[in-house]
C-alpha cells in the first residue's frame, strides 16, 4: 500500500486524521492539504487503495474496506496517543462511514458525500435501471442511524456532483452528536484542489 504521513514539523500533533481519498485521485493530489493540516497541529495519512496509483492488488469494495482498516492501524502506530479521526471524501465516504464502527475513530467526518451509494450514482448521471445493479454497499444515510460516533459533515453548497440536501439527510440520520456545515460558494473538489484555512480550520478546530 502507497501512503503519506505528514505531521508537524516543530511540535507534537494536536491530533490525527486518516483521509479516504475520492474515486478519481491519489496521494499526490492531497499533498498540499496535508501540508495544511500538518502547519495548523494535524498529522495526516493519505493512501491508494489497492490497484490505485503505487500501490499494488486489485481494487474491489470488499478490498477497499480492508485497505482503510490496515491504513488506520498504521496511522495509530505512526501517531500513538494521538486522538485519531477518519475523514471519508465524496465516493470514499461511504467506506469511511462502513468501517468506522470497527475502529472506533474519535470522530467520523464526512467531506462531500452522499446519501447512499445507487443515490450518489443517479447524482452522476447514472440511468435509474443501471443503478439498481450497483451492489447494495455504503448506504451513509443507513449506516449513521446506528452510529454512536461524534459526526461532522461539510459540503459545499455548489457541489457540482452531490447536491446540498444529501449532506443535510445524512445529519438527519445521526444522533444528536453530529454537526453539519453547509460552506457558500464552495466546489466539489475545491478543499482538495485549492485548500484554505478557512475550510480545513472547520476540520482542525473540531479535532
Amino acid at each position: 500500500m502507497h501512503a503519506r504521513f505528514v505531521t508537524p514539523a516543530e511540535s507534537p500533533a494536536k491530533a490525527g486524521v486518516l483521509i479516504c481519498h475520492g474515486i478519481g485521485e491519489t496521494v499526490a493530489h492531497w499533498e498540499a492539504a496535508q501540508t495544511l493540516l500538518a502547519c495548523n497541529g494535524v498529522a495526516s495519512l493519505v493512501f491508494n487503495y489497492s490497484g490505485y496509483g503505487k500501490s499494488t492488488g486489485w481494487f474491489t469494495p470488499q478490498q477497499c474496506e480492508v485497505d482503510t482498516l490496515v491504513a488506520f492501524d498504521t496511522l495509530r502506530q505512526l501517531a500513538p496517543a494521538t486522538p485519531l479521526s477518519i475523514l471519508g471524501y465524496s465516493l470514499r465516504s461511504g467506506i469511511a462511514v462502513a468501517v468506522a464502527p470497527r475502529l472506533k475513530p474519535s470522530k467520523l467526518i464526512i467531506c462531500a458525500g452522499f446519501s447512499s451509494l445507487r443515490k450518489a450514482a443517479a447524482s452522476l448521471g447514472v440511468p435509474g435501471p443501471c443503478t439498481r445493479l450497483l451492489p447494495p454497499i455504503w448506504s451513509n444515510v443507513d449506516a449513521l442511524k446506528t452510529s454512536t460516533l461524534p459526526v461532522l459533515i461539510l459540503h459545499g453548497d455548489a457541489d457540482d456532483m452531490f447536491p446540498p440536501e444529501m449532506a443535510r439527510q445524512l445529519g438527519s440520520s445521526c444522533g444528536s452528536n453530529c454537526e453539519v456545515i453547509v460552506v457558500a460558494g464552495l466546489s466539489h473538489n475545491g478543499p482538495m484542489y485549492r485548500p484554505d484555512i478557512a475550510y480545513w480550520s472547520l476540520v482542525t478546530s473540531r479535532l
